[in-house]
């Protein structure tokens, strides 16, 4: 049985629920940077299948991660309801900005240290590190990632490396749902 981080007593128990594929992920909202309508993508040449580009935040160029391709699944449509979560990944001086993909932003909720169990052994489309557990939200669950675990740094460099050696990219608008 895989064991689960408890929350600290005096951690914010506030996570941010979005949906992929059908699956209702959730992250903690000191997490989240900004919610963001799912605009023009700029697509790199060699980039593993997850990252769906990089986009221009205020200048800075952060990778979008499509985490349905991530969990093994096939590309998201992009939707009228589909947002690029901005998330901080790492701790510290490391910590990086980074996108992620969503079909649909949710709710946040208040889960307390006691509504988290810990992920099954089955039934999951995901590798179960990337679970920190399930958060019970009235009569369901709801999958809540390891978000460090599971925007891997390696993914980042990827992203940077194509960025800054100037490859000649295509953008994506949201307006175009299929490459």
């Amino acid at each position: 049985m895989n064991s689960i981080e408890k929350p600290v007593e005096n951690e914010q128990h506030q996570y941010l629920t979005f949906y992929i594929a059908g699956e209702e992920y959730a992250v903690s909202i000191l997490r989240v940077r900004e919610i963001l309508e799912y605009d023009t993508v700029t697509r790199l040449p060699s980039t593993p299948p997850a990252i769906r580009g990089v986009i221009n935040l205020r200048g800075r160029v952060v990778p979008v991660i499509d985490l349905a391709r991530k969990f093994g699944l096939p590309e998201s449509p992009v939707t009228k309801t589909t947002c690029t979560v901005i998330v901080e990944v790492g701790e510290g001086e490391s910590q990086t900005v980074m996108g992620v993909m969503t079909d649909l932003v949710s709710q946040v909720v208040e889960l307390q240290p006691d509504e988290i169990e810990p992920p099954p052994a089955f039934g999951t489309r995901i590798h179960l590190e990337f679970l920190k557990g399930l958060g019970r939200a009235d009569k369901k669950f709801v999958l809540m990632l390891d978000i460090d675990k599971v925007l891997s740094t390696d993914e980042l460099a990827v992203a940077y490396s194509h960025a800054d050696a100037g490859a000649s990219p295509t953008a994506v608008s949201g307006a175009e749902a299929t490459p």
